[in-house]
């Protein structure tokens, strides 16, 4: 397993990553965070773990500075937040130990939005979205543009979110499918929650990154 701290050179700022290869890695997939979210967070953290040792890759950045992230606004600008994602990315697929490597994206919260839109924007470059307590609502207008695979997981006592990706799922038109996971809460804070989430979305990942 390499594991690597990167800097991220995009036009205007340097962006701070964490990017994770196995050897032999089948792809990698790009985290997308939630607002005021950032590559520490515990819950993207264990999931990437539990993605790494399926042999995919993970890289886990800052879509913002410190200095930007203290601007409240700047967490839910999500049009920034999709220029950082596409601009990441494309920095992903010229990087010399990922250029050749199939790029899926995992969003959580409004890092969901940031996700599909970016999906849209590359459209079959990028090969597996999964979405996180995700609210894909907030990109309502790219997802009859989005082609890549994508799945909605979703707590069953997160009902104002559930209605939010039902409205989302019925806009996608590529392959998708959305799971509701009995007993868990927006933040899968539960025991084994947050496992079945990872679960799922390794088998996405292994049928449609892979």
């Amino acid at each position: 397993m390499k594991r690597e701290e990167i800097n991220i050179p995009l036009p205007s700022v340097v962006l701070k990553g964490e990017l994770v290869l196995p050897e032999k890695a089948l792809g990698v997939v790009v985290f997308s965070h939630g607002s005021g979210s950032s590559r520490f967070s515990p819950r993207n953290k264990m999931v990437g773990e539990l993605i790494q040792q399926e042999g995919i890759g993970t890289l886990l950045f800052d879509l913002l500075t410190e200095q930007e992230d203290r601007v409240y606004e700047n967490r839910f600008n999500i049009d920034l937040l999709v220029s950082r994602l596409i601009d990441a990315t494309e920095w992903l697929m010229e990087y010399k130990t990922t250029k050749n490597l199939p790029v899926g994206y995992f969003g959580a919260s409004t890092g969901a939005a940031s996700a599909l839109r970016a999906a849209a924007y590359f459209g079959k470059s990028i090969k597996a979205v999964v979405s996180r307590g995700g609210r894909p609502d907030l990109a309502l207008n790219a997802l009859p543009m989005v082609t890549a695979p994508t799945l909605l997981i979703v707590g069953q006592l997160d009902a104002q979110v559930i209605k939010m990706n039902k409205l989302a799922f019925d806009q996608l038109q590529s392959i998708k499918e959305m799971k509701i996971i009995p007993g868990a809460t927006h933040l899968f804070e539960e025991p084994g929650k947050l496992t079945e989430v990872a679960d799922l979305a390794i088998t996405w990942y292994k049928k449609y990154l892979v």
